[in-house]
């Protein structure tokens, strides 16, 4: 990968929908095994992360507050949800029941209090910044929270038997991840926020419109408020397809989708639809990174370009995150065709 400088302003720019001087990559996960494999050696810092995305070619890095949310504390060994090194397990969430299911379950909860949140890493990532590069900060999942503590069934019987009890849960995670947001969005540090949270699947939402309006929205909507009182662009990170609710998410002070997944929404419709309210991220099939060929790859990338960049308002990617199951290639040739695409138009405007 040929090493350039990081510029933070660009990739704001380009969240913004304003003119840019290129496309910009955006991921919202690598797994440590990929980024390890690039670097040679383990990440064991924030100047290790730093360090991966700047020389990956990304004009951030992205950092998260580090909270516990872990329900061992309480001797709830099943499903637990929290994962000691900070990444993501496969595995699948509860479908019946959940850890809480009844008011005494929320009452026993050990929720993490405001003031065990860490924003060290913050910290140690503006010491260690390279000249041009941003940091963008970023939590979520109020409603997945909400439902995997539930189980799924559990969750959606109670939605109608006990509405209490899911809004006073909602409510309790709801005010925990807000109190990052305020944290990072009041950060001079912090150059943009990054919101996830699934709510759909690729044949459509998880729940009706009405209850996202409920659990969902309005958390959303505070975000997005935190966001633009700081002058900060957001980011919201969802699977599936989201036409029926694009306009509300939009109206939450949303500037940038992700990832487009590829199985659930066509990169070229939400473009030509949405494309003049939103910065577009991702649609590189995580299956084809996978499975593919780098030259399928590379292809897909060009045509994603094709198709969401006009000069601003797309950033390549994949179409969800960098799993440590991906051919390593053919996460280099995303990387390269990206690169490739930068110089192309570098000589095209020159």
């Amino acid at each position: 990968m040929p090493l350039r400088p990081p510029n933070i302003q660009e990739f704001l720019k380009t969240l913004r929908r304003e003119q840019a001087g290129y496309v910009p990559n955006a991921e919202l996960g690598i797994h440590p095994v990929v980024k390890e494999r690039f670097l040679g050696r383990p990440i064991t810092s924030v100047a290790d992360e730093i360090e991966f995305w700047w020389k990956a070619g990304y004009d951030y890095v992205k950092l998260q507050p580090t909270v516990n949310f872990d329900p061992a504390g309480i001797a709830a060994k099943r499903n637990l949800m929290a994962n000691e090194d900070g990444t993501v397990i496969r595995k699948w969430a509860s479908e019946q029941n959940g850890i809480i299911v009844t008011r005494t379950d929320l009452d026993k909860y050990q929720f993490p209090g405001i003031n065990e949140i860490g924003y060290e890493r913050f910290r140690e990532g503006k010491e260690n910044l390279p000249p041009g590069m941003g940091i963008v900060g970023q939590y979520g999942d109020i409603f997945t929270m909400t439902w995997e503590m539930m189980g799924f069934e559990g969750f959606s019987m109670a939605v109608y038997e006990e509405p209490d009890l899911v809004f006073d849960l909602n409510l309790r995670l709801g005010d925990i991840v807000l109190s990052m947001f305020e944290k990072m969005a009041a950060d001079p540090a912090v150059d943009a926020l990054w919101y996830s949270d699934d709510i759909a699947y690729a044949a459509g939402l998880m729940v009706s419109p009405a209850i996202l309006r409920r659990y969902f929205f309005p958390w959303l909507k505070k975000i997005g408020d935190l966001s633009r009182a700081a002058g900060k662009p957001l980011i919201f990170h969802t699977d599936g397809v989201l036409y029926d609710v694009m306009e509300e998410i939009i109206a939450c002070g949303v500037d940038a989708l992700h990832p487009i997944e590829p199985k659930a929404m066509e990169l070229g419709e939400v473009k030509r639809r949405y494309g003049d309210r939103l910065c577009l991220i991702g649609h590189v099939d995580v299956d084809m990174l996978a499975r593919g060929t780098e030259e399928e790859v590379r292809a897909q990338v060009r045509k994603n370009i094709a198709a969401a960049w006009n000069g601003s308002g797309y950033c390549a990617g994949s179409g969800n995150s960098i799993p440590e199951y991906v051919k390593y290639e053919n996460y280099m040739a995303m990387l390269d065709e990206v690169a490739k695409s930068r110089e192309h138009n570098r000589a095209r405007v020159g």
